[in-house]
């Protein structure tokens, strides 16, 4: 099971994870960036940040991951304009990805786990807010998947190209077949992209341990939602993204 599998893992932190630990506020910070500008096509990196209610240029003391939030409460220096949770979180999110991997792995492979669960947490979380995978995204992260293979895990390199090959197909012949059975979308193909991705980082064989994962995380989280009064109806959908990226996360670090 992987709650076991990761729970034996489980260890003190060595240099590279405490190093991966206190680098995520900032990767956090970067990748609530990508999330917001990405989706709308703006500059991610040369862009000014700027506050969303006053438009004046944001300096580099109110860009301190976490620490520039607290110290104004969550507002704007300039105009006092409520800033929001969504960089504090995914600021936390990022640190909690580092976390699990310093206390799950060690060297190069904390530094591996990281790169994997940072990116598949934008991706989820466009996904959630957007209901879209860029492509911009999720291509890269299967060439960088097969590569982590070439460099890392030789031998099991086949394994991973058919897993993207079948990931990918598997997702959309389910998506062409639901939509002529219902006569509408059920999966997009950006899902299919990203399962794709999940092969060739996780492998063929582990394809189906991902999906099922995420199928019930999505059956948990429909429950959850129901539970507070969120009701979803034959037709109500929920974005596949964020449960496959949880589930590739999950069954990668159990490896």
């Amino acid at each position: 099971m992987i709650g076991a599998e990761l729970f034996g893992r489980i260890a003190a932190p060595d240099a590279a994870g405490w190093a991966a630990v206190f680098a995520a506020p900032f990767i956090g910070s970067f990748l609530g960036v990508l999330v917001r500008r990405l989706p709308e096509g703006k500059p991610i990196v040369w862009a000014r940040s700027r506050c969303e209610a006053c438009d004046a240029v944001l300096q580099p003391r109110d860009l301190l991951p976490l620490v520039s939030w607290l110290g104004t409460s969550g507002r704007c220096r300039f105009c006092s304009h409520p800033l929001g949770s969504f960089y504090p979180a995914i600021e936390l999110a990022a640190v909690a990805v580092a976390g699990a991997a310093a206390a799950c792995d060690h060297g190069a492979g904390v530094w591996l786990d990281c790169v994997l669960g940072w990116w598949l947490l934008a991706l989820a979380w466009i996904d959630w807010r957007h209901w879209l995978l860029p492509d911009r995204l999720t291509l890269p992260l299967v060439l960088v998947g097969l590569a982590a293979a070439a460099a890392f895990d030789r031998a099991n390199l086949l394994d991973r190209a058919l897993g993207a090959a079948a990931g990918y197909l598997a997702l959309r012949v389910v998506a062409i077949t639901y939509r002529r059975l219902r006569g509408h979308e059920g999966l997009g193909i950006g899902d299919a992209k990203l399962l794709a991705a999940s092969g060739a980082w996780v492998g063929a064989a582990a394809l189906a341990e991902v999906v099922l994962f995420a199928a019930v995380a999505g059956l948990v989280t429909a429950a959850g939602l129901r539970l507070v009064g969120i009701r979803l109806g034959l037709r109500s959908a929920l974005p596949f993204g964020p449960f496959l990226a949880l589930g590739t996360w999950l069954v990668w670090m159990s490896l």
